[in-house]
């Protein structure tokens, strides 16, 4: 099969059709390379010449020319046989995050474990080792809230210690007690290792980082006597994001038991929201300084259903190049902005009569 790479018009010679198509199909490579077979698409792709923005486009057309593993279109990934316990548990989380079957294939084929999903569970062991660590000091497992001297730890965010930035994110890493840990813990492990070993470490942190974030600084705003603690902010983001790219994606993705699924995380957020709430209203063990608030959980649902939603859509595109990620990045942009500035000057403006610190 000879190919011209000045033109781009589909041509026919030797009774063999031969038809442009997208980079980002599967397509079946012949170990002599004499003949391509489109798969799953006939899209028009850009000559040779132009830029190609897909991100496995270069490592399929490698296979393609070097006659690599074939994708067969007449069969899933569901049918790959003899796998080992490793290779299942890629094509389980492929099946679980991605809804084309040309990216499960895709990503099955080129995942190595090399990195290993380590950001996710670096933050969990850090969350349970602080954890620990307080429950030896404070002397309490359940309710840490409730003891004197859990605000006083360097961790949390409190309204009177605005000034020291790192509270804005550190609080993640100090929960109300062994029954927030939990939830969290579980929601963090079971959604975002799979998610960042589909998309990696970069783009799962900026979700988290961002959800985060957004948490705290929208309690400063909304909730301004309220401390914050908890990884809710960073968790909510990245379940928001997973379950709005479920529904935009609902007959493309394979997972079973989908909507069970998504009702039992649902339903996990909820309870956890519930406490959050329950919790901010129910009479301090130490007046005048409030509860936590659960304002941080809002503000990641927010960000992950902006931001996060898409990220996590753009699996084989870079994100640079998307510019929906650029808008949603600059009002989120914006709005940290907004709220920095809020905290420098809104606070004695309107007076606010805050706790005594810690």
């Amino acid at each position: 099969m000879e190919e011209e790479s000045s033109s781009s018009s589909p041509k026919m010679t030797s009774g063999t059709r031969e038809t442009a198509v997208n980079s980002s199909p599967a397509v079946a490579a012949h170990s002599e390379g004499e003949e391509i077979e489109v798969l799953e698409s006939t899209d028009v792709v850009p000559t040779a010449s132009e830029e190609m923005t897909n991100k496995r486009s270069n490592s399929f057309r490698r296979a393609i020319l070097q006659g690599g593993r074939q994708l067969k279109g007449c069969s899933s990934l569901r049918d790959e046989v003899g796998l080992g316990l490793s290779q299942r548990l890629v094509r389980h989380i492929a099946y679980e995050t991605l809804p084309r079957e040309v990216d499960r294939k895709w990503y099955f084929d080129s995942y190595t474990y090399c990195p290993p999903p380590w950001l996710i569970l670096a933050i969990t062991i850090a969350e349970v080792a602080v954890f620990m660590y307080y429950g030896v000091k404070l002397d309490r497992l359940v309710l840490q809230v409730s003891s004197p001297s859990f605000l006083k730890s360097p961790l949390p965010y409190h309204p009177q210690l605005r000034a020291q930035g790192w509270r804005y994110l550190s609080y993640i890493f100090m929960h109300t007690g062994i029954e927030h840990l939990s939830l969290n813990m579980a929601m963090q492990l079971l959604v975002g290792v799979p998610l960042e070993m589909v998309h990696g470490a970069t783009r799962i942190g900026l979700v988290y980082v961002c959800g985060v974030l957004a948490g705290s600084l929208a309690v400063s705003v909304t909730d301004m006597t309220a401390p914050v603690v908890g990884s809710s902010g960073g968790v909510y983001a990245l379940v928001s994001a997973h379950l709005a790219n479920v529904v935009m994606n609902w007959s493309g993705m394979k997972c079973q038991f989908k909507l069970f699924r998504m009702a039992m995380a649902l339903v996990c957020m909820s309870v956890e929201f519930g406490r959050a709430v329950w919790l901010r209203f129910y009479p301090p063990a130490f007046p005048p300084c409030p509860n936590p608030s659960f304002v941080a959980h809002l503000g990641g649902v927010v960000v992950g259903l902006t931001l996060g939603v898409v990220v996590l859509h753009n699996y084989e595109q870079k994100l640079q190049e998307q510019s929906l990620f650029w808008i949603f990045f600059c009002v989120y942009t914006l709005f940290v902005l907004c709220a920095v500035f809020w905290n420098i000057f809104a606070y004695s403006l309107l007076d606010v009569r805050l706790p005594p610190p810690p």
